[in-house]
């Protein structure tokens, strides 16, 4: 038997050994890297290091999974489901700081569903699934880049915006604001307001759908010139 052939049954033994683990931990690294490669791309915090240590941690999980039963307790009696359980459980907290460090951004649950799916892909290589967890990080890349192209061309003009406009009057009707809107081709979906009688003044809250190639500094100069206006801003989340 030569040595390719000892490393190939190594890397594919359904027990746990040195030479097959280290195999899981340098592919489930690789695997994760080119998906956190594609997040860091688009600006997020969780990039190639993180997304490589998620794959490579839930791949430990699963080979301590089946190594704790295999050398102590025995397959039939052991549980190898049990540490690789709490993966899944546990990875929910990295998932939810990655929401709350873009401060409720929708973008930041994109993230959030990368890492979870890195993390089961880590534990796919753990078991010895190849082939699947490859294909599984391809389709995560189809999913990032492939079908955001579509999902921008499908879809334009559906790019949720908050315009925040701070007035020095009392507005009781935004039929103005709506005329604008309309004529920059921007839909108005919800509005809030916030009046402030001892100061004379009024916060409007213009929740919008607007497209990439909205013309904001055109936009807002129409804006000033409807009312008496402190401010205008441009932001992702509601605040009042």
């Amino acid at each position: 038997m030569t040595i390719f052939e000892q490393l190939y049954q190594a890397v594919n033994a359904i027990e746990v050994n040195t030479v097959g683990s280290i195999y899981k931990l340098v592919l489930s690294m690789i695997l994760g890297a080119v998906v956190g490669y594609e997040r860091k791309r688009k600006g997020q915090n969780a990039g190639v290091r993180t997304f490589s240590l998620i794959s490579m941690g839930a791949t430990l999980a699963m080979l301590l999974s089946i190594y704790v039963p295999q050398e102590y307790m025995g397959l039939k009696n052991g549980d190898p489901g049990r540490i690789a359980a709490q993966v899944i459980t546990g990875i929910g907290f990295l998932g939810a700081g990655a929401i709350i460090q873009m401060k409720g951004s929708v973008r930041g649950l994109t993230t959030a569903a990368g890492i979870w799916m890195v993390a089961i892909i880590g534990m796919a290589v753990g078991l010895g699934m190849y082939w699947l967890s490859i294909v599984a990080s391809l389709l995560i890349l189809f999913i990032l880049v492939l079908l955001e192209r579509i999902e921008q061309t499908v879809s334009r003009g559906s790019e949720s915006r908050i315009i925040r406009i701070r007035l020095g009057v009392i507005l009781k009707d935004i039929s103005a604001y709506r005329k604008v809107l309309s004529a920059h081709r921007i839909h108005l979906s919800n509005f809030y307001v916030d009046y402030d009688f001892e100061a004379g003044e009024t916060r409007l809250n213009l929740i919008v759908l607007v497209r990439e190639s909205t013309d904001y500094i055109e936009l807002f100069s129409e804006f000033e010139s409807l009312y008496p206006t402190k401010s205008i801003s441009l932001a992702n989340q509601l605040s009042i």
